[in-house]
């Protein structure tokens, strides 16, 4: 059912800073099950995690082709250690690599766009719709226009 040798599921939460950060916090309730380990680009964040795992990755995008590789990297290096069941990432790109990493390795992946995108989807979250199980807008109207699900709104 599960990773070897384990009695329960294994998440991986990809989360940038800033709101991205804030919505991953918002769904750590429906964790409670599951050996949680977080990732994310601050690591100013630790003390808000409790006693999961914090993984700290590099901020990149488009823009910053050399930060970009060192986060896939980083990234590649948290899932091989991690060896997650399910990832679910709230943005951005660091999102979306684990994404498609986790997926290489059989992980059940989902992504939920920010809120802040109400008339489109994210570029992260557009990437993720043709690798991810799941990929969530939380508005009705962008679901419907994207092929992305809605299923409410976070914040």
């Amino acid at each position: 059912m599960f990773g070897p040798k384990r009695s329960k599921p294994v998440v991986l939460a990809v989360s940038s800073g800033g709101g991205h950060w804030v919505q991953m916090q918002r769904l750590a309730p429906a964790f409670g099950y599951a050996d949680v380990h977080y990732a994310t680009t601050e690591k100013t964040t630790s003390a808000r995690v409790g006693d999961a795992c914090l993984h700290v990755y590099p901020d990149a995008n488009k823009d910053t082709p050399l930060r970009l590789l060192i986060c896939v990297a980083r990234m590649a290096w948290i899932v091989a250690r991690v060896r997650p069941d399910v990832v679910i990432s709230t943005g951005a790109a660091g999102g979306f690599l684990a994404i498609k990493l986790a997926r290489l390795v059989g992980a059940r992946t989902m992504f939920v766009d920010s809120i802040a995108n109400a008339r489109g989807l994210s570029v992260s979250a557009r990437l993720s719709l043709g690798v991810a199980d799941r990929v969530l807008s939380q508005w009705p109207r962008v679901a419907a226009k994207t092929g992305a699900e809605y299923r409410g709104a976070v914040i």
